[in-house]
């Protein structure tokens, strides 16, 4: 497969394992194939890249791709929970705004011959490259966003709390050995990973508005373009 087929295969395991999430009836086969899915698409993130690399097949459109790739797998899971009452609303609000400003200052630097996450990155300083291009931060945001996903997946069930001591699928799907209070405390728990996820996705976004602040001050203004072309 190439690098961008992998992109659109996890694009399509995100949309399976959000329609498995979000299925009426929430039995365990449904739960665990949603899990695997969900891993698979965030696992299959780190595969496209590594592929380019690999067989030198690294590409302006391929890296905007896996970008475009993020952005729908991320918002795609949020806006389920949001809709569902799992999370609130401003989750996929602030991920939709840092995805759209953090991509549009990365189209900026393309246009100017910097992208990716190599010698040729927007990336000039050590920090910015330690928290957006390095493996390790990679590597722990993709593993916060598979956590996060997952965990509130499987809370679904559970989104009519205080009522779901009396809810049919809470009682079958987990064989009522789970009490009010503790339901609380699993969704508690979810909304709290979720602020994680949302704190780390943001800390993330700072080095690229603080390098990419340099590529729309050298944006032209139209009457600026008109009197550079008058004076040649």
């Amino acid at each position: 497969m190439t690098p961008n087929q992998v992109t659109v295969a996890r694009v399509g395991a995100a949309f399976a394992a959000v329609a498995l999430f979000s299925a009426a009836s929430h039995v365990a086969a449904a739960d665990l194939g949603a899990v695997v899915l969900t891993i698979a698409a965030i696992a299959l993130d780190g595969l496209d890249g590594h592929l380019a690399r690999k067989r030198g097949l690294s590409t302006p459109l391929g890296a905007q791709l896996d970008i475009l790739g993020d952005r729908v797998v991320e918002n795609l899971f949020f806006t389920c929970f949001a809709v569902t009452g799992l999370i609130s609303l401003w989750v996929p609000v602030v991920f939709f705004a840092r995805g759209a400003l953090t991509d549009f200052l990365r189209g900026l630097a393309a246009g100017a011959g910097r992208s990716g996450f190599g010698r040729n990155s927007m990336l000039e300083t050590w920090w910015g490259k330690r928290l957006v291009a390095s493996r390790a931060s990679r590597v722990a945001y993709a593993a916060i966003k598979c956590v996060c996903f997952c965990y509130l997946g499987l809370l679904l069930p559970l989104r009519h709390a205080p009522g779901v001591a009396s809810n049919p699928i809470f009682a079958s799907w987990l064989a009522g050995w789970l009490t009010e209070p503790l339901a609380h405390a699993l969704l508690n728990a979810g909304r709290a990973i979720t602020a994680v996820t949302v704190a780390f996705c943001l800390l993330r976004a700072v080095p690229v508005v603080w390098e990419g602040r340099r590529y729309l001050a050298a944006q032209k203004t139209p009457a600026e373009a008109t009197a550079a072309v008058a004076s040649r």
